[in-house]
Parts: C-alpha cells; structure tokens; sequence
C-alpha cells in the first residue's frame, strides 16, 4: 500500500486512503482512526463486490486483516469481513474467514453461532454441519449465555428431522447453568415421555429402576403388568430429571447475580467501569471456590475478552492456572496472548512475569528475547534493564550482569536518567554480589558528574554509604563519606527543592541518631540550607541560578525525568479498592 495507484479507487478515494493509512500507522491503538479506514476501504469503487478490480480487493483484505491483527476479538468485525467475502469469491473464503476469527475469539458465542448458521446454509453433508457444531461446543457450550448457539444447533436437527439427536441434545443441556435453562428442560420432558426406556437412561441405571420397581411390588404384596412397571420406572426417571433440572436451576441461581451485573460483555477498547472489575473479581472467586476447572476456565475465557487490556486480569489468570496440576502450556499460552495481543508493551510487567516463568521452565533463550523484546521498543525501561541483568547473574554470573549494564550505558538510545540507575545497579551488584564495597564506591564516585542531575543516582548512593557497617573508630570516617554525597548532590545536581530536602531529612536524622560532637553544627547547617527563608537558603537560591556554589535548577520537563522513581511492577500490586468510582483506568 505504497502509493495512491495501488487503492484501486479514484484518486480521491485512493488520497483518502493514504491519509487514513498514514494516521494509523502513526497511532496503531487509536480504534477511531482504524474504522474511518475500514469504511473508506469498504466503499471504494461504489461498493466492493465480485467485480471490482483486485487493488480494491487488496486493500480491503489488507486493512481488515491489519485490522484484526490488531484487535482479533472484535467478533462483529470478523462477521462482516466473512460476508463480504462470501459476496466477493464465495463460501470457501468466507469459512477461511470464520476459521480465523472463531480461532483468535474461540469463546465468542455470537461468532460460533454465525458460523454454524453460515455452515447450515452453504453445506449439504450433515456429519460436517454436526462436527462444526460439536468443535462450537466444546468452545462455547458451557457459557451462561450460549442459548443463542443450543437453539442453532437444535435448529439444525429439526431440520434434518434427527428426532434422537433432539432429543440428545436437550440431554446434556439440561445440565448446564444457562440463561435460559427452564425451556430446555421442559422441551426435553415432552420428548421423554415418547422415548424408549433404553434411551432415557443407561442399562446399568434401567435395570437398578426395574429391580427398585419390583422390590416395591414384593413388599406390597402386589403382581405387577410390564405395563405398570414401566409406567412406575418412568416415574423414578423423571423424577432424577427433574432433580436435575432443580440442580441447574440451583447452579444457575448462584450466578444469576454476577450475570446480571455485566454490563458490556463483549471487548471494547474503552475502559470499564470499577464496579464491573470489581463484579467479574467477584465472580472468579465464586467459580474458583465451586472447584469445577471447565467452569472456571470458560469464566476466565469470558473476563478475558471483556477485560483483555488490563493487565491485572492476565495476572491472575496466569496465577490460577498455575496453580492447577500439569498446566504449564496452558499458562505459557495466557502468558503469550497477553504478551503478544493485549497488554500493551508500555506495561511491562506481565511480559516480565512470562520471561520468569520460561527462565523456570529452562527456557533461558526465550526469557533473554523477551527482554530484549521489550528493550527495542522501550529502551529506557530500567524495570527492564535491571531484570535482564539479574537474569544473567543469576545464569552465567556477575559478568554477565554487568555486560547487560555496561552495554545498556554505551547505547546511544539510552537517556541520561536511565544510564544513571544502570551505573547505581552496576555498584550494587559490586558491593552485594562481589561484595566489593571500594569498586561499588569508585562506580559511584567516577560518574558523580555525568549522573549529577537524577535522583536516582543521589538517592542509591546515599543509600549504599548509610548502609554500610562501622563502629566507634571508623565513624568519624564513615560520616565523612555520606557527608561528601551529600554535600556534592546539594552542590553539582539540578534537582528541586523538594527532593533535595527529602535526601535532607535523611541526612539529618544521620546526624543526630549516628553523628559524634559535632554533628549538630552540621545539622543546623543543613537545616537552615534547606529549609530556612529565602534569604539565608542556599537550596532555595537555585531556583533563580547559580549563586554560592549553588547550580540552578532544571526546567520542568527535564526535571519529571530526572526525578522520576523506578518500580518493579509487583512493587505496585495493591488489593483493589472495591468501592472506587468511574472508569478504572488500564494503567
């Protein structure tokens, strides 16, 4: 889709698509852009169809395709793209089109349900028809809301008048909690009372019936007909039906609360309110405490096409399914789908959690490339960083680790601010891991100047001298040490008041907690720096330039950078606020 003569439209139409085209390709999450774009690719020509050249034909199947690349879970796109190629080359590939969508939604009952119908149209060999309808099945058969594909399919055998096939079918679904369990059961009942003995319940069960019936008999002192046995192991049959049938309907009952509060279950690329969250939490932990895994698993399914762009919920899935016996493809496959389709890469974490669990399962290559991964399009990812360097320390040793920093610190792709906390992570891995606290110093100390400006740097290093162990003798030397980083951060870096106070307060409960005679001069010098007037603070001086040793401040933006706090994401996992309002932002 290079230049306007490859559209297959007018030169307008073919203008307009460029244009489109060059908008989403500069923002691929923007939903708004791609449907401006899909509409302008289903109208070229006057409207596509059988006849219209192959460009247009291109560049339809190019941007739906791109399109659900992108978001494969739209199930109502995937219909349409499959109409319009059954009204362009035929049923075959409008079935190729099904295929994929039903392979990328597999838990969509709407688009199972139109294939299947679109199957019942377009085939005349029933056993294809019934095998389609049996894959659905297995897909969708257990959701609450799967009375629109039990209907197609009960549809379908009317149709080919299977009267035993009916009646199997009503068979299993009076089992499952549904939306609309009570008609199945009844439809099914008004079918039992026709059926044969043989085909109602199992031999094994027919016989134990008939032997409860005749014991009856005994003990009463009665002498039976076949006739009225049979009408008293019909009694006994239809009662565990409806035994059953009270059961789903129990089952049903349980879950009709969580249903009734889903809102929008289809997915969008919009956020969902918190009190949805909050609803399908609620509902995991019921499903999960009823134990059955198929259940559970379909729930999961469902939350995870509603909530597909919030990472929280692949993490937990990802967990759940951990923790059930012999599912390690499984979670690699929640893992891949939220890697590779969902979560965006802005998010890390869940990407992270995957390279983890291939490093525990051996995979070390792949956890590497995964690192790697998201280091090409976030470079300055120091959560990143720092995890591919812990995952060579703890794969083929420090050097390793270091190698990771070192090349991250030459990379010219690499801010300041992220060379700074690879510098702090080198001298940490020197002073914990090789447990050299002279080289984690001289780390330290050789790059003072060119980190000057992060917070981060300041913070560690200060951080590293206070830590460190001394005694009666060695103190006066070990406050001399945090002192000189102190005194350099407050005199080379640019960073505001704030933080600036902030490693203050640090310093002088240093001071008094730890320091010897005359550690209050110094104390009351920090203090008036800090946070004295205007007009006897060094620290507030800087706001208006250099003055007294005192180097001015950053501007705001480069500030946000240089001040900026790094987290690991699990760091930030917090129990949900089950009670918070308004939408729940994907971040």
């Amino acid at each position: 889709m290079g230049d306007f003569n490859n559209y297959g439209g007018t030169d307008e139409e073919n203008s307009e698509i460029a244009r489109l085209t060059a908008d989403v390709e500069a923002d691929t999450d923007n939903f708004e852009n791609w449907e401006k774009l899909i509409r302008a690719c289903e109208s070229l020509d006057g409207g596509l169809n059988r006849n219209s050249s192959p460009q247009a034909l291109a560049t339809l199947r190019n941007s739906y395709d791109r399109f659900l690349l992108k978001f494969p879970l739209l199930f109502g796109y995937w219909k349409k793209y499959a109409d319009l190629e059954f009204n362009i080359a035929g049923p075959e590939s409008a079935e190729i089109v099904y295929e994929r969508g039903c392979a990328s939604i597999t838990n969509s009952v709407d688009l199972w349900t139109e294939y299947c119908s679109f199957k019942m149209e377009t085939t005349h060999i029933p056993h294809l028809v019934r095998e389609l309808f049996e894959r659905a099945a297995t897909h969708i058969g257990l959701d609450f809301l799967s009375h629109p594909f039990w209907d197609k399919y009960l549809e379908y055998e009317t149709r080919q008048e299977a009267h035993d096939k009916i009646f199997d079918i009503l068979k299993r679904v009076i089992h499952i909690p549904m939306h609309q369990y009570a008609r199945y059961y009844e439809r099914f009942r008004q079918l039992a009372h026709t059926q044969p003995l043989e085909e109602l319940v199992s031999a094994e069960e027919l016989a134990r019936y008939r032997a409860e019936v005749e014991g009856e008999a005994v003990h009463l002192g009665l002498q039976k007909t076949e006739l009225e046995v049979e009408r008293d192991i019909r009694g006994k049959i239809d009662q565990f039906f409806y035994l059953t049938f009270q059961n789903t309907q129990t089952e049903t009952t349980k879950r009709w609360t969580y249903e009734a509060e889903i809102k929008r279950p289809y997915f969008h690329v919009t956020e969902l309110d918190h009190s949805q969250l909050a609803n399908w939490r609620k509902y995991l932990d019921f499903e999960e405490a009823e134990g059955d895994y198929n259940r559970i698993v379909v729930l999961y399914e469902r939350c995870m096409v509603t909530c597909a762009l919030y990472d929280e919920m692949w993490f937990r899935y990802a967990r759940w399914m951990a923790g059930q016996e012999g599912k390690g493809e499984e979670v690699r496959n929640i893992y891949l789908r939220a890697a590779t389709l969902f979560v965006p890469i802005s998010r890390p974490g869940i990407r992270l959690q995957f390279a983890y669990f291939e490093e525990v399962n051996d995979r070390v290559d792949r956890a590497r490339a995964i690192h790697e991964a998201v280091l090409d399009i976030l470079p300055d990812s120091v959560e990143t960083i720092v995890s591919w360097a812990n995952l060579e320390r703890r794969q083929a040793g420090l050097d390793a680790a270091i190698e990771v920093l070192r090349a991250q610190i030459a990379s010219p792709t690499v801010s300041i601010y992220t060379k700074a906390a690879c510098v702090t992570e080198w001298a940490t891995l020197l002073w914990k891991v090789k447990g050299s606290v002279d080289e984690a110093r001289a780390a330290f100390s050789k790059d003072a100047d060119a980190y000057a400006d992060s917070r981060h740097f300041w913070q560690q290093w200060f951080d590293f001298e206070l830590q460190q162990p001394t005694n009666s003798e060695m103190e006066t030397k070990h406050l001399e040490l945090v002192k000189r980083v102190f005194t350099q951060m407050c005199t080379k870096s640019r960073l505001s008041l704030g933080i600036k106070q902030e490693l203050g307060r640090i310093y002088m409960n240093y001071l008094q907690n730890r320091g010897g005679k005359e550690a209050m001069k110094d104390f009351l010098d920090v203090d008036r720096q800090m946070f004295g007037p205007r007009s006897v603070s060094l620290a507030a001086k800087a706001k208006d330039g250099k003055e007294n040793g005192v180097v001015p401040e950053l501007d705001p933006t480069s500030r946000l950078k240089a001040e900026g706090r790094f987290y690991n994401y699990y760091e930030l996992h917090a129990d949900p606020d089950e009670n918070a309002q308004g939408l729940a932002d994907f971040n």
